[in-house]
């Protein structure tokens, strides 16, 4: 059973799409759709996001449809999730459970899989308050000389932080090598291009076809999460990298972004980002918004991007580009599985790697004219 919450003044245009889109990350995730409930509150409740009328309405539809799950297009607190459980008798899934439970089973390489069972487990942490009460403090030392012990939640704790400092040093030693890899493309002076944007906005499908590299590609959220690198000749004379990274989505955890952190600073130290936005979404604005906030978030909110409209096929606009005052191309509209406009993009991608490369061999100002009237 599906709950989306509109909190606060909220077109019925953005409760669609976010409804819609609760959908889709449940299907992703391998649930089965049997019901939605939508509910409007000026402010969320303290003990149940929803309040306690609107959890007797969830309870009886859960009961009615058979549902097994509550799924809450919110990120709830903990004590929310607890009260929630308890009343509705049913697993209560907010929306950072559930894109972590997609992430889990999307992870393929050893790094994305380390990333996310890190992102996991700091969920969890915050997840233990109130987690052992059935149990008593267990008692240490022997017969009635011993004190109190440690609570298993102490236990637990203690446990989950040491898994955090193994990951965290494992990750750090993937971070190292991509950060040689870096530096070894850098000497060879290659022009870096990272496709960032929504998710299933098409960015897989683009990078197949500018690269050939036969990247797992689907029309569903997440359909990938680890960075591909491949190199590809844009123009006969011009050759790049081209980074795929890992979807953007409205509401990612915040655990998520620290732990993908070193995947993603593939955007943050290439040359370009091809910012991939969905032309036949109507929620294609919000969608971008979203994008350059986490863009921001990562550090990466200063490098240059270039638009590309993807899936014009089904939205009908013609191939092309757009320029600005100074004419100079910002936005390419393309289809990834047509193949219109590809060219346009890769002329586009050669055009900014040409003057990166003219603006890399002009030499330094000389500075003796300067130095000469220097006390």
């Amino acid at each position: 059973m599906l709950v989306s919450v509109a909190v606060g003044r909220h077109s019925a245009v953005d409760a669609r799409d976010a409804q819609a889109e609760l959908r889709q990350l449940a299907t992703s995730a391998g649930l089965v759709v049997c019901g939605e409930l939508a509910v409007r509150r000026e402010r969320p409740d303290p003990a149940y996001y929803i309040g306690s009328g609107k959890v007797e309405e969830l309870k009886s539809r859960l009961r009615g449809d058979d549902a097994g799950v509550a799924v809450f297009d919110v990120a709830l607190s903990p004590a929310q999730q607890r009260n929630l459980e308890s009343s509705l008798d049913v697993l209560v899934l907010d929306r950072s459970d559930l894109i972590l439970g997609i992430f889990q089973q999307r992870a393929r390489s050893s790094a994305g899989r380390l990333q996310v069972e890190l992102a996991q487990l700091e969920h969890l942490s915050t997840r233990l308050v109130r987690g052992w009460t059935h149990l008593e403090r267990q008692r240490g030392g022997l017969g009635k000389t011993g004190g109190p012990g440690e609570k298993q939640i102490e236990l637990d704790r203690r446990m989950i932080a040491a898994r955090m400092k193994l990951l965290r040093g494992r990750l750090e030693q993937l971070h190292r090598q991509r950060r040689t890899q870096r530096r070894s493309r850098e000497r060879r002076a290659v022009f870096s291009v990272s496709l960032v944007g929504y998710t299933n906005a098409g960015k897989s499908t683009l990078f197949n076809t500018l690269t050939g590299a036969g990247s797992y590609a689907a029309d569903r959220l997440f359909a990938t999460l680890d960075t591909t690198a491949r190199r590809c000749f844009v123009a006969p004379d011009v050759e790049v990298v081209l980074a795929d990274t890992v979807g953007f989505v409205r509401g990612l955890p915040h655990q998520l972004v620290e732990a993908f952190k070193s995947t993603l600073e593939e955007s943050v130290q290439a040359d370009l980002l091809l910012h991939v936005a969905d032309a036949a979404s109507p929620a294609r604005e919000a969608q971008m918004a979203t994008v350059r906030a986490v863009l921001e978030e990562i550090g990466a909110g200063d490098v240059p991007q270039l638009l590309v409209y993807n899936k014009i096929d089904l939205s009908g606009r013609a191939a092309g580009v757009e320029r600005d005052a100074c004419d100079s191309i910002v936005r390419v509209f393309v289809s990834a599985a047509s193949g219109a406009g590809l060219e346009l993009l890769r002329s586009t991608i050669a055009e900014r790697a040409r003057s990166a490369r003219t603006a890399s061999d002009e030499p330094a100002a000389p500075v003796a004219a300067h130095l000469a009237d220097a006390p």
